[in-house]
């Protein structure tokens, strides 16, 4: 019978790496993500960064992040952002509880209110309206 003998500072580095190979993979996965979601690499790049990240994986991760983090960052949260719209208009078009006037009303309480100016005001309304025309016209 074996019995295992782990002290406390036994059992909080333990935990750390574990911590960190999560980190880690997370991370990897993060970067060749990016990698193939980037539109402005053309594909011998994107060949060459992921050759580069499985070759040498932690000098060729942390390479990218230095060299292209920040627009790692800009992607994603482009991404959410078409995500999020997408999500909201397939919930407009699901519940159909949002029309033109409702819209409308909304903005003249929000221009009301000081929100926002009356030129905005004038904009989203000449959006609401056209998209409201394309949407009768295709109906």
């Amino acid at each position: 019978m074996m019995t295992y003998s782990y002290s406390n500072g036994n059992i909080f580095w333990l935990m750390l790496e574990f911590f960190l190979f999560f980190l880690w993979i997370w991370l990897a996965i993060s970067v060749f993500a990016d990698i193939f979601r980037s539109h402005d690499l053309s594909g011998s790049t994107k060949a060459l960064w992921v050759i580069f990240v499985v070759v040498l994986p932690f000098f060729g991760v942390f390479a990218y992040l230095i060299f292209r983090g920040n627009a790692m960052h800009e992607r994603a949260a482009a991404q959410v952002g078409l995500q999020r719209h997408a999500f909201n208009g397939y919930f407009q078009h699901a519940s159909g509880s949002l029309n033109v006037a409702d819209q409308l009303h909304k903005l003249a309480d929000l221009k009301e209110r000081g929100f926002i100016t009356d030129t905005e005001f004038q904009v989203e309304k000449e959006k609401l309206l056209s998209e409201d025309g394309l949407s009768r016209r295709t109906s």
